[in-house]
């Protein structure tokens, strides 16, 4: 016969310690080794199967103090699976039913050592079965029910519970929590998925660490979480509860060697009030989630209605936006921009725009964040490129040669690794000279990331088209930085043309701006103007450039074309007494915009 265990842990329930030791080495013949203790009151019985863990019960029926029946009635109490077996020579067969029925798992007549040693074997074997269907039980409900990162709950734990929860009285004052980190997937691109799901972990510990007992935390996926709490008086409270996770992302997070600052924006949807049902109050704490991201991040965002329906419009605006390319509903508007001395046309920029079929003519703010969102930018994106480059060669080919394009690029564009591609691409279908066409890149995109920015400015250099860095001012970019980029044109942006000439610091940043352009030899550009006091100003401060509704808005290519035409040899833009003065803004000349809007018509 095969070894009974490696290390049978037997207890027995004898009240003859001799009898006790005549199994115990009748045992040790099948057994490498045998750990026994012997009870005889169901006293010593619940305390042994607390104090140990053991492989088998093997109970003589009848004691001065105790019986089979009753320590089969302890074991069962104690709650542990342990094989049980009556080994005694007083068993009625009775009493041999009722055990059986009542858990033991055998009745064997005392010094049946032959029929007892399969006994034990078999039922060791069958308790080892049930442990590993339990374990792997456990291990299928962990997964269903369980984050395998954070090891939160899930969505599906949560839904479960809160579910529960909500049908229960008094449920009207539970609120659900969605969180997001702002821009965590940059950690993830910057340092990796180790690094990224570490602090995932040490994010789940913190959320736990906020929420009351009683509350619930749970991993929804990636980095959004949920936060239940069943007990909130009102809405006062539930945005000290917000606030009180807020501020729990206030200390950094370390890992390893490297520290990083976490914000959360956070959703919250009130029982009852936001909806009933668990699946409701998630989609709207969501979607107050992510009006707080849209708002800049690291604050809380109560749902109103209000939300769910600009969610909607957004979706079905986002529907047919993935078909405007496809459908030819996509155009350009182009804005002239012009040399302040000579008043000739140096360039255009290209402003894409939607004419949507029942909505009418869509300006880019309707719909160019949500493109950057969904990620359809990239193929607007390539269609803008493609129909800026063909429009300025058919320009060039009617003899306005060396006429600039210029071509936003929004941050998405920026660090998805196909920009360059899709330039070539638009250069090489084109057949434009590449020194034409300028790459409009904003100030907060140059700073994200120098070293990546410098590789990508780089290869796009090569290519021999001009770098702008587009609403320069607005953003947190260092003058040093400025000097490693290889930028060729800086424009400022239209917000200090609107305020130059009643805001004395305006005015100073915008004259520092035209000497760090020019020391930097840089072409200087100002947007927005819309009035002969700004031309005149810029002129004075000798940008290189002018751009905005006093001299045209966005037009239509035909129109720009005949502009151009009407325009070939320039028209100065001030009187000549205007552009020698240079004292004082006080002394404006006179624009020619009569002369200028003529031309364009």
């Amino acid at each position: 016969m095969t070894n009974l265990h490696a290390r049978l842990r037997l207890l027995m329930v004898e009240d003859s310690e001799d009898d006790a030791r005549l199994l115990y080495s009748e045992l040790l013949q099948t057994a490498k080794d045998i750990v026994y203790a012997r009870v005889d009151t169901s006293e010593a019985m619940r305390t042994a199967l607390n104090d140990a863990d053991w492989d088998i019960v093997i109970s003589d029926h009848s004691l001065p103090r105790f019986s089979s029946l009753e320590a089969l009635r302890v074991l069962k109490e104690c709650g542990k699976d342990i094989p049980f077996i009556i080994y005694s020579g007083e068993v009625s067969e009775h009493v041999a039913v009722a055990a059986m029925y009542s858990g033991a798992q055998d009745s064997i007549h005392k010094g049946n050592i032959a029929r007892l040693l399969p006994a034990i074997e078999r039922e060791l074997h069958g308790a080892a079965m049930r442990r590993a269907k339990e374990q792997a039980d456990g291990e299928v409900h962990k997964l269903a029910f369980y984050d395998g990162l954070t090891g939160l709950p899930n969505r599906n734990l949560y839904c479960n519970h809160v579910g529960r929860k909500l049908a229960q009285p008094g449920a009207h004052t539970a609120v659900v929590f969605v969180l997001d980190i702002d821009r965590f997937l940059r950690i993830n691109n910057c340092f990796g998925h180790k690094v990224g799901d570490a602090l995932l972990r040490q994010v789940a510990q913190r959320l736990q660490d906020s929420v009351p007992d009683e509350g619930m935390v749970a991993r929804l996926g990636s980095d959004e979480f949920a936060v239940f709490l069943g007990t909130v008086s009102d809405d006062e409270r539930a945005g000290d509860a917000a606030e009180q996770i807020r501020q729990a992302f206030a200390k950094p997070f370390a890992e390893g060697m490297l520290e990083f600052y976490l914000s959360v924006s956070i959703g919250i949807a009130a029982c009852t009030r936001d909806g009933e049902e668990v699946a409701e109050l998630l989609i709207n704490a969501e979607t107050a989630m992510f009006k707080a991201k849209s708002l800049g991040g690291n604050a809380h965002q109560f749902y109103t209605r209000e939300m769910s329906a600009v969610a909607g419009k957004q979706l079905v605006l986002e529907g047919a936006l993935r078909h405007a390319v496809e459908r030819g509903e996509l155009v350009l508007e182009y804005q002239p921009s012009l040399n302040v001395l000579t008043g000739a046309v140096n360039g255009v920029e290209a402003l894409v725009r939607w004419r949507h079929p029942e909505a009418g003519m869509l300006q880019p703010d309707a719909f160019i964040p949500l493109a950057n969102e969904s990620g359809l930018i990239t193929e607007i994106g390539k269609w803008v490129l493609h129909e800026a480059c063909r429009q300025a060669k058919a320009w060039h080919d009617a003899g306005h040669v060396g006429l600039g394009i210029a071509v936003n690029v929004s941050a998405v564009q920026f660090w998805q690794p196909g920009l360059v591609q899709a330039v070539a691409d638009a250069l090489a279908a084109s057949a434009i000279d590449p020194q034409c066409l300028e790459l409009e890149i904003t100030e907060s995109v140059l700073m994200r990331d120098v070293d990546a920015t410098i590789a990508t400015l780089n290869a796009l250099k090569q290519m021999r088209v001009k770098i702008s860095v587009d609403d320069f001012g607005t953003g947190y970019s260092s003058l040093s930085y400025l000097k490693r980029f290889p930028i060729d044109i800086l424009k400022i942006d239209k917000s200090f043309s609107c305020d130059v000439m009643r805001d004395a610091e305006t005015a100073a940043i915008v004259q520092a701006v035209g000497g760090l352009g020019r020391s930097l030899g840089l072409v200087t550009v100002a947007e927005g103007v819309e009035t002969a006091e700004q031309l005149e100003f810029f002129h004075q401060e000798r940008y290189d450039r002018v751009q905005g509704f006093l001299f045209s808005p966005p037009r239509p290519a035909a129109v720009i074309g005949a502009m151009l035409d009407a325009r070939a040899t320039g028209a100065p833009l001030l009187r000549a007494n205007a552009q020698n003065d240079r004292a004082s803004p006080n002394h404006v000349g006179q624009i020619r915009t009569k002369e200028f809007v003529r031309g364009a018509a």
